[in-house]
């Protein structure tokens, strides 16, 4: 615990003890406080706290305490067994000292006796004296942690867990075998992501293994999220306990009406945080009549910094996961976090590469507001982006009102209904799926625009297969991972002729050849830039998209 600190050269002989204990006792001693030349407290009436493999902390009566000197801030800490503590900085002429006092001004109940009273961090001061003599400050602040059962497991066992739920999962199965009596678990990791909030972790007593939710952003507005524990944690406040038995308990938490229901005793709701100064969550429910010893908590409160860091490896590990996906695609990524970060770094593949560009654009951007026409925009991209992911590809990036997106051929996905498909055909089915799709929600999408008197919009959309080369390209402080090559500059120039054909969907001969059926030729075009003119196909039964005399790709 980061408030505790050595008051004398005396330690606690509470090592040898199994049990984790805590004692508050009486001093006589007359205690001074001295900082940049100045008594800040001084009193008769100290009380001394003992606390197992801590040293001893004097806290002080606060009408003996310079309270005009201090400064609350923002600082707060949680203890499970004191409650939460609030802190203060400490002025005294030219020299300030941040968050050095704290006191604990609501405490639980086992620890009522800390209420009106102030600690200090011994070596933030400048002297202490007991009676009149000056006594050592240890720079230290030697915390002792041997008699731990968890501290060994956490060294040799824990980190060995690949993901977040096993580490829960095996850390509750600790918990039990330790003899904690652990009915349930639970963590709350917040995370960067543009459709979640976070994760929750939750493992029950008996299971192997936990069970992992995503909670969207809309549970910030839900009941059950407002009126969570997870609320007071997350703005800072500190951590909750709440006793489920016994007369008249506090069930000021839905949560807990529905946990007491269940059998529980004891609730206590922990602030993990990160690195970063992100707070997360961490909750413990018993069913133990009495519920959690202060040596089940003790142990566990001991734990929790690195705890929390093995947490915050997972936690990151699963961010870069999710913002590799979100901002490159999930094929991509891979190839990211498997080392393909230098510039030039890539490789050659086939794919099947689809381009799908928004028409009238130009006009639009011009008579809509900025708002308006993103809306469009994203509208748009969830017609014809979302039908690519939903099918297995890689949406590499959105070039202005456009998608460019690839089916690797080296997916093995099979086609459904189809026992003798190859992976070029398996590619190319799911491309033209794609393309069906997109066009569908496009029509639905325009029902609902031209039902609020909107212009409908229109597409253009092609598809080719190729080789191309996959990698990085760029500079090294802004790198791009894309595709090049010829195969994919014919896709986009197969798109610029949809207007000559009046289509909306265009592709090669070398996508018809992969399809068992559903291609119709319209005959041999020439390309802007390339050499020797080429089939074209579009769907049959597919209505030709109207598109304006003016138009802009």
């Amino acid at each position: 615990m980061g408030e505790v600190m050595a008051i004398t050269g005396e330690r606690a002989q509470l090592e040898g003890n199994p049990d984790y204990k805590l004692e508050i006792l009486p001093s006589s001693k007359r205690v001074k406080v001295v900082f940049n030349g100045i008594v800040v407290a001084d009193t008769t009436s100290a009380r001394l706290l003992r606390e197992t493999r801590y040293p001893p902390v004097y806290y002080l009566p606060r009408e003996d305490v310079r309270m005009d000197l201090m400064q609350r801030t923002a600082h707060h800490t949680h203890c499970p067994f004191k409650g939460n503590a609030n802190y203060w900085s400490l002025s005294v002429g030219d020299k300030t000292a941040e968050n050095v006092v704290w006191s604990y001004e609501d405490p639980l109940p086992e620890m009522a006796e800390l209420s009106g009273y102030i600690a200090f961090y011994q070596n933030r001061m400048d002297a202490w004296y007991e009676e009149d003599a000056e006594v050592s400050i240890d720079p230290d602040n030697v915390v002792y942690t041997r008699g731990n059962p968890f501290t060994g497991w956490l060294m040799s066992e824990a980190w060995e867990a690949a993901t977040t739920p096993e580490l829960v999962a095996r850390l509750g199965r600790k918990l039990v075998e330790e003899q904690v009596p652990l009915m349930r678990l639970a963590l709350i990791v917040r995370t960067l992501h543009p459709q979640l909030l976070g994760n929750a972790y939750r493992w029950h007593r008996g299971s192997e293994t936990s069970n992992q939710t995503e909670v969207p952003y809309e549970a910030l507005t839900s009941s059950a999220y407002l009126n969570s524990p997870l609320v007071p944690i997350f703005d800072g406040v500190g951590g909750i306990r709440r006793r489920l038995e016994g007369d008249n308990p506090v069930l000021d938490f839905p949560i807990l009406r529905d946990l007491q229901a269940d059998g529980a005793t004891d609730y206590v709701a922990m602030p993990l945080p990160f690195s970063n100064g992100q707070t997360n969550a961490l909750t413990l429910t018993t069913d133990e009549p009495g519920g959690f010893s202060t040596k089940d908590l003790g142990h566990i409160y001991e734990i929790l910094p690195l705890l929390s860091r093995l947490f915050e490896v997972h936690a990151l590990h699963q961010m870069s996961r999710s913002l590799l996906d979100t901002y490159l695609g999930a094929y991509t990524g891979d190839r990211v976090l498997n080392g393909r970060v230098k510039r030039g770094d890539g490789e050659d593949i086939n794919a099947v590469i689809w381009f799908c560009d928004l028409r009238d654009s130009t006009q639009m951007a011009e008579n809509l507001s900025r708002a308006e026409y993103l809306n469009v925009l994203n509208s748009f991209f969830e017609c014809t982006a979302s039908a690519v992911l939903e099918r297995g590809g890689e949406v590499l990036k959105f070039i202005g009102d456009a998608v460019l997106a690839i089916f690797p051929i080296d997916d093995e996905n099979p086609v459904p209904g189809c026992l003798n498909c190859t992976p070029i055909s398996a590619a190319c089915f799911r491309a033209i799926e794609a393309a069906k799709d997109s066009s569908r929600r496009l029509e639905a999408l325009n029902a609902e625009r031209t039902g609020r008197g909107e212009a409908a919009l229109r597409f253009a959309l092609s598809i080719h297969k190729g080789k191309v080369t996959y990698g990085n390209v760029g500079v090294d402080q802004r790198l791009d991972f894309t595709v090049i090559g010829p195969a994919a500059n014919e896709a986009v120039r197969i798109g610029n002729i949809c207007k000559h054909l009046d289509q909306q969907i265009l592709f090669s001969a070398e996508i018809a050849q992969n399809l068992c059926s559903g291609a119709v030729s319209l005959g041999r075009h020439s390309l802007r830039g390339v050499r020797n003119d080429r089939e074209i196909f579009t769907l049959e039964n597919t209505e030709p998209a109207p598109v304006p005399e003016e138009s802009s790709t």
